[in-house]
């Protein structure tokens, strides 16, 4: 996501191959635009797990319940140039665990090349065995669709259930929504989610489309960073009170109660 360093498919066709995705992706209990993971909660985690494996991963993985989703960050840029073993035994232990592993690639806001985004796709599914694919630094503009529809399309050629979740950190332009399972519609401050305006789009969408990553949160605010989230949609959210360069080298202290908080919204 933004703020890690140096961020770390004729017509008709087109539409039957969509509507396959949807539905095998609903069967399987994975992301899609047709309904939330997991229609009994309104929120579920997801972890930026900008670190290397060791006590972070383990915490994570560990957690009851553990995060629906992690991001699983190698270079900052991308799967990198030959599989970590560390990585791929932290990326087994939390798939058993019943976590969704999505591979990081940065894009630079649809500039860089499409090729090394593909490659990066490739390395991560052949190397992690992902579920899919993290898009980090995503235009929001109209301008930018092309490029990322390329890639969402080569991510489901190679495999139709593939998860692609989109960061714009923003709200984009509604044509952003047919390209992405999950959109991160807000990467920022909890000061700046106070001022965040949410478009009435939204309301056309389930939950389990939106995803928000709220850092710079005081332990204090995290309950009510977490009641904000729910009240504005973000199906999946992640709050913690680092800031800086990477607020995503660490589980926050407060990880516990914040797994704790979405896990009780959803039992109830």
């Amino acid at each position: 996501m933004t703020g890690s360093p140096g961020r770390r498919a004729a017509a008709g066709a087109a539409a039957a191959v969509l509507g396959a995705v949807i539905a095998v992706a609903a069967t399987h209990g994975l992301f899609s635009r047709a309904a939330p993971a997991r229609s009994r909660c309104r929120q579920q985690a997801f972890v930026p797990a900008y670190f290397y494996p060791g006590a972070g991963w383990t915490r994570a993985i560990n957690s009851r319940p553990p995060p629906r989703l992690m991001i699983l960050d190698v270079t900052s840029t991308g799967a990198g140039r030959a599989p970590d073993r560390a990585y791929q035994a932290a990326v087994r232990r939390a798939r058993a665990a019943g976590i969704t592993i999505l591979g990081y690639t940065a894009t630079s806001y649809g500039h860089r090349p499409a090729a090394a985004v593909r490659a990066d796709v490739r390395h991560y599914r052949s190397w992690y065995h992902v579920a899919g694919v993290f898009l980090d630094e995503v235009s929001a503009g109209p301008a930018g669709v092309g490029y990322y529809r390329q890639i969402a399309g080569y991510v489901r050629a190679a495999d139709p259930r593939a998860v692609v979740m989109l960061n714009p950190g923003t709200y984009p332009a509604r044509q952003y929504m047919s390209l992405g399972a999950i959109v991160v519609v807000f990467e920022g401050s909890y000061a700046s989610y106070l001022r965040l305006h949410v478009p009435g789009w939204t309301s056309r969408y389930p939950s389990g489309r939106f995803a928000a990553a709220i850092y710079a949160t005081p332990g204090a605010r995290l309950a009510s960073a977490l009641a904000l989230s729910a009240r504005r949609r973000a199906g999946y959210v992640y709050v913690t009170a680092s800031a800086g360069p990477n607020p995503y080298g660490s589980l926050p202290g407060y990880w516990p109660s914040e797994d704790s908080i979405i896990a009780a919204a959803c039992a109830s």
